[in-house]
């Protein structure tokens, strides 16, 4: 019993690995990113680059197109149209939908983290209806600080929010960290899920592939502030210095 309460135990995400874990995710709004993203459906591959350096017309821009497939065409405009496209990449609202403690079992080399999704200002619809159905895990690293990566399953079919059953669904993040700020973000994502409605089985597939990743701050300005406050608060940490003789 004991040692069943040493690794599976409820964890303040405000403190220790846990807190570390999600202000790496936490980037300010001047981080920016350039990067190429591989869209994979069950009949179609397609890549594009973006980076909101070039102007407005040239940020988002197919690099190549393979198969045959609308609703993954879909998903690229979809993106391409956000105000920012790189917000995808930051991970930013993890500390409220994790919420103020989860179950964490130690288990392992790496934490696994048990928690119920509490939807944020910035969640769609979907999203909210997600949340109460699904169950999520995420898997931190106590060691480095940080998290690998998140999944949301189905424990059992549902009615879907647009009619017909929702038989299966698995949607996962894998989390990597960019080397120059220590920031985490999101390398690569999959949805796959199954529904039956009027008597047929729909299947869909997609998968993110983010490569070739650049981060950087959107003037020197911007990054030159982020540096002093990063000083100022790791000599902070580190406590008062010795007086000089």
């Amino acid at each position: 019993m004991l040692f069943a309460f040493l690794i599976s135990l409820a964890v303040a995400t405000g403190s220790g690995p846990m807190h570390a874990a999600l202000e790496a995710t936490e980037a300010p709004d001047t981080l920016r990113a350039a990067f190429t993203v591989e869209l994979v459906s069950n009949s179609a591959n397609h890549t594009y680059l973006f980076d909101p350096r070039l102007p407005p017309g040239a940020r988002w821009v197919e690099l190549e197109h393979r198969g045959n497939d609308p609703e993954l065409d879909q998903v690229a405009a979809s993106w391409a149209a956000e105000p920012a496209p790189d917000g995808r990449l930051f991970p930013d609202d993890l500390r409220e939908s994790l919420g103020p403690s989860v179950d964490v079992n130690s288990d392992g080399d790496a934490w696994r983290i048990n928690f119920r999704h509490q939807p944020n200002y910035n969640d769609t619809e979907f999203d909210v209806w997600a949340a109460e159905r699904l169950k999520a895990t995420a898997w931190l690293d106590p060691v480095g600080e940080r998290f690998q990566r998140i999944d949301y399953t189905l424990p059992k079919p549902v009615n879907g929010p647009s009619g017909g059953k929702l038989t299966r669904y698995e949607q996962s993040y894998l989390l990597k960290t960019e080397p120059r700020w220590g920031f985490s973000y999101v390398s690569g994502f999959t949805i796959d899920l199954e529904a039956r409605a009027a008597f047929k089985r729909i299947e869909r597939r997609f998968e993110a592939k983010v490569t070739d990743v650049y981060f950087f701050f959107a003037s020197t300005d911007a990054e030159a502030a982020y540096d002093a406050r990063r000083a100022e608060a790791l000599q902070m940490a580190s406590g008062p210095t010795s007086p000089g003789r």
